[in-house]
């Protein structure tokens, strides 16, 4: 889910945008990241097999004309949003790479031995919307794969817990609510990050397919308060397991705080156009005002 909190801070009235033209892999019934090329982009790794450890990784994004994109829209205060992940969801880094006029992207990433997905996030001037890539890369060593933690509804990170509340449900829209304390006092003054209080990221299990989220209001808008809780909109394309990420920031350091959800099954609809209080059904699809119900960011 990116996830990229409050974008543009304007969400409601934009329900059911699954399939958008445009925005590959941000509907919601399909998940981003799972292909190395799309509408003509393409991601290039400089090495795809690199040593364990600290290291600078550098990347470029091919555009259709054969060459590397140097323009690119800013989303959530980022030119692109890069995220690095072990293929047995250990190692989580969401890091911003730096950019040379020629086009090619250098970050630091910390790297232990095993295949690793990577992301890119991006919004080429020029096409229509978001797009996310990702790619394969190896890192060499004895490779210790971990097992994927148990589903939970609470997160330790240092001092810091975290409580979800809220359930993924496979093929709608609904809200999640994290709650952040220290030493079991709720905080309150969570600083912004990424324009938003909270950055989430989800990640479907068996394929790292990369949904995006969308937090609920934004820093200074008014309403939204900074902490305990951050609230997002979110949408599992399938049932199954995923992978939440919860970047915070608090007394200038970001933690990421990691949960493993299962998707619960949708409500059952027993006719095509029923009225329930403030929502429609049709169909399978449930269209809630207020709320953005897709997991792409425009």
């Amino acid at each position: 889910m990116n996830n990229h909190a409050g974008h543009h801070g304007s969400h409601a009235g934009h329900a059911g945008h699954a399939g958008h033209a445009g925005h590959a892999g941000h509907g919601g019934a399909q998940p981003g990241g799972l292909a190395v090329s799309a509408d003509g982009y393409t991601l290039v790794l400089d090495s795809p097999i690199l040593t364990a450890g600290a290291q600078p990784v550098t990347f470029r994004v091919i555009g259709p004309d054969g060459r590397p994109v140097t323009d690119y829209v800013a989303e959530h205060e980022k030119e692109l949003h890069f995220i690095a992940v072990r293929r047995d969801t250990a190692g989580f880094q969401h890091v911003h790479p730096v950019r040379d006029e020629h086009g090619t992207w250098r970050t630091e990433l910390t790297l232990e031995p095993g295949d690793w997905r990577f992301f890119t996030d991006i919004h080429p001037v020029g096409h229509d919307g978001t797009l996310t890539l990702g790619i394969d890369a190896a890192v060499a060593g004895a490779y210790a794969p971990q097992p994927l933690p148990e589903t939970t509804g609470t997160a330790r990170v240092d001092a810091y817990t975290v409580a979800l509340k809220g359930e993924l449900v496979a093929g709608e829209a609904s809200e999640l609510t994290l709650t952040v304390s220290r030493d079991g006092r709720p905080v309150t003054d969570l600083e912004p990050y990424l324009a938003a209080y909270g950055h989430l990221v989800a990640l479907r299990v068996g394929d790292l397919g990369y949904l995006h989220v969308h937090p609920e209001g934004e820093p200074g808008d008014g309403v939204t308060a900074a902490g305990p809780e951050i609230s997002f909109m979110a949408v599992a394309p399938t049932a199954g397991t995923y992978r939440l990420f919860l970047d915070f920031q608090h007394e200038g350091v970001v933690r990421t705080a990691e949960f493993t959800v299962r998707t619960t099954t949708p409500t059952p609809v027993h006719d095509d156009h029923t009225t329930h209080g403030d929502h429609t059904t049709h169909g399978d699809h449930h269209t809630h005002h207020g709320h953005d119900g897709h997991d792409g960011h425009h």
